[in-house]
C-alpha cells in the first residue's frame, strides 16, 4: 500500500468518524429538545375528559396517543396492560384519541366513549383490540362489526348509539386533535411517561421508563 493510499484511507476514516459524531450529537440534541418540549406540555397531554386506566393518584402517568384502528397500537396493548398490572399502585394510563385511520378510528372512539359512559371501557377495549383485524381492516373496514364485538363485551347498543347521537364524542375528538397538534404527535402509538417521550418503539423501553419513574417517586419524601 502506497503512502498516498494510506493517507486517502485515513482521511476517509476521519471524515466518517466526524460524520458519525455529528449525527450522534444531532440526535441527542433532537431527543433532548423533544423531552423538554414534552415536559412543558404535560398539562396539554392530560385532560379531564380523557379515559384513565389505573389509580387516579398514581405517581407515574403514561399518556398514550392512541388510534383504535392502528395495528401498532393493538400490538402494544397487551404490553401496556401488563405494565399496569405489574405497577398497580404506581402507574396509570391516560388515553388520548388519534383518528388517523378516519372512519374506522372514529367508530372505535365512539364505541369506547359510549362504553366508558356505561362503565364498560376496559372489557370493550379488550374486545376491540382482539377483533381489530376484522372490523378495522385497512383494505375492507367493517366498522359495524365493531359494534357487534362491543355488544358481546357487555355494551348496551341502544344506549351507546343514543349517546353518540348527542355529539359529545365529536367534542372529545376535536379537543384531542388540537392537543396532538400542539404536542407534535405524528403517529400512533405515541407514549409519554410523566411527560417524557418514548423515543423507541419498544415496550421494554416503556417498561424501563415506568420502572425508573416509579422508583424515583418512592425516593421522593
Amino acid at each position: 500500500m502506497t503512502r498516498r493510499t494510506t493517507i486517502v484511507i485515513a482521511t476517509a476514516f476521519i471524515a466518517l468518524a466526524a460524520f458519525a459524531a455529528a449525527v450522534f450529537l444531532y440526535q441527542r440534541h433532537d431527543r433532548q429538545q423533544a423531552t423538554e418540549r414534552a415536559v412543558r406540555q404535560f398539562d396539554v397531554m392530560v385532560r379531564e375528559h380523557s379515559p384513565v386506566m389505573g389509580p387516579a393518584t398514581a405517581p407515574v402517568t403514561i399518556v398514550e396517543f392512541f388510534d383504535p384502528a392502528c395495528e401498532a397500537c393493538r400490538a402494544f396493548y397487551p404490553y401496556v396492560k401488563q405494565i399496569l398490572a405489574d405497577y398497580p399502585r404506581d402507574a396509570r394510563l391516560v388515553i388520548r384519541y388519534v383518528p388517523f385511520h378516519e372512519a374506522p378510528s372514529v367508530a372505535g372512539v365512539q364505541i369506547l366513549e359510549a362504553a366508558r359512559r356505561q362503565n364498560r371501557f376496559e372489557p370493550v377495549m379488550d374486545a376491540l383490540m382482539q377483533s381489530q383485524p376484522v372490523w378495522a381492516s385497512h383494505h375492507a373496514p367493517a366498522t359495524e362489526k365493531a359494534w357487534d364485538f362491543a355488544r358481546a363485551a357487555g355494551l348496551d347498543l341502544e344506549q351507546a348509539r343514543a349517546y353518540v347521537a348527542t355529539g359529545a364524542v365529536n367534542k372529545v375528538l376535536e379537543q384531542d386533535f388540537e392537543d396532538l397538534k400542539a404536542v407534535g404527535v405524528r403517529g400512533t402509538p405515541t407514549f409519554f411517561v410523566n411527560g417524557k417521550p418514548l423515543l423507541e418503539a419498544d415496550p421494554r423501553v416503556l417498561r424501563d421508563m415506568v420502572k425508573n419513574e416509579a422508583a424515583r417517586s418512592r425516593q421522593t419524601p
